[in-house]
């Protein structure tokens, strides 16, 4: 089967506002912050001191809509536009932990979205490349980025489903977006012994969050929770919903 695929990246290129236009943070959203961290995530179980200081550290408030700032701390997804959501902090926080992160790693991340995703993991690891298919998240995803001053991280647009294979191979991958099988060319760019978490099952209904471990020629999976992620977009959903015959 032949595939037809063409991606752009960016090294944080798009112009960004000056931090002087937007309040980057308050006593407020701090305090909220912390709410958030014992309510939502400690309570719940989770114990890796990096993840915590990572989302206790990085501006949830900056990541959603200027109409849902209010919100951003809330225990639940919310809408960032596209029909593409910014994940609940529980399960940002429990796919971060469960890659076991070192700091020293880099990883890949499929669906950049809001981009807090890349911020949290950017905080722990040593470099992160994240994938963005829908252009007006991208944009507006390096705009943020941009602003907060991350330097440790590379953005792409185009379709995450074949990875970033000129930059592989990767310790961790992270796909944040639902899809029925793992994508193989992101098997292919996995280190040995590295780690893959992504929400496996109908890109429709729930799915399963699972750990993905690579050993040689042979994977390891564990499912950890039921989840439910919005559909991965692009090759993986048009797979999905064509008959593979109408697949060029």
């Amino acid at each position: 089967m032949k595939t037809i695929f063409s991606v752009f990246f960016a090294f944080i290129l798009i112009p960004a506002m000056s931090a002087g236009e937007i309040p980057l943070d308050s006593p407020a959203q701090k305090a909220k912050r912390t709410q958030m961290i014992s309510d939502q995530i400690i309570q719940r179980g989770i114990a890796d001191k990096k993840v915590i200081r990572a989302m206790s550290e990085v501006p949830r408030h900056l990541f959603v809509p200027e109409e849902l700032t209010g919100k951003a701390y809330s225990d639940r997804p919310l809408p960032i536009g596209e029909g593409q959501t910014i994940s609940q902090p529980y399960i940002v926080a429990l796919m971060t932990e469960s890659l076991n992160l070192e700091g020293d790693e880099r990883v890949l991340e499929i669906g950049t979205g809001s981009g807090y995703q890349a911020a949290i993991l950017a905080a722990i690891v040593k470099e992160v490349f994240t994938i963005e298919i829908k252009e007006s998240l991208y944009k507006k995803s390096i705009n943020i980025l941009n602003i907060l001053k991350i330097k440790n991280i590379k953005t792409r647009h185009g379709d995450g489903y074949f990875g970033w294979e000129e930059s592989a191979p990767f310790d961790c991958i992270m796909i944040t977006a639902a899809i029925d099988h793992i994508p193989p060319p992101l098997l292919k760019q996995l280190k040995n012994g590295g780690k893959l978490i992504l929400p496996l099952g109908n890109p429709f209904s729930y799915q399963n969050l699972v750990l993905v471990t690579k050993q040689e020629e042979n994977y390891r999976v564990r499912q950890i929770t039921g989840v439910l992620f919005v559909p991965m977009t692009g090759y993986a959903l048009d797979r999905f919903t064509k008959p593979s015959g109408d697949m060029q």
